[in-house]
């Protein structure tokens, strides 16, 4: 499965710096995922919903580590890509 198209929106908030659309095989889209800046850094938040306890459930998730620290690092480096464009902007 390749990622084939990762979509950023920047935010310009204190934790939340992007919503993200990702395209896998160019056919089939998730929507949702968040990068979160965190005390040791950005990561990628899988799309949740907010459960009847308050607690919030993953909808959709990598099933093995090795494919989230790839989509994560493709996510990242084109969040990075697209901070350094707006700063030259």
């Amino acid at each position: 499965m390749e990622i084939t198209e990762i979509n950023i929106n920047v935010r310009g908030e204190d934790k939340l710096k992007a919503f993200v659309n990702i395209t896998f095989d160019d056919v089939f889209v998730v929507r949702g995922l968040k990068v979160i800046q965190g005390k040791s850094g950005l990561f990628v938040c899988m799309p949740s919903r907010k459960m009847v306890d308050g607690a919030y459930k993953d909808i959709a998730h990598p099933i093995s580590n090795d494919f989230r620290q790839r989509m994560e690092k493709l996510i990242l480096n084109e969040y990075q890509r697209c901070m350094e464009e707006e700063a030259t902007a």
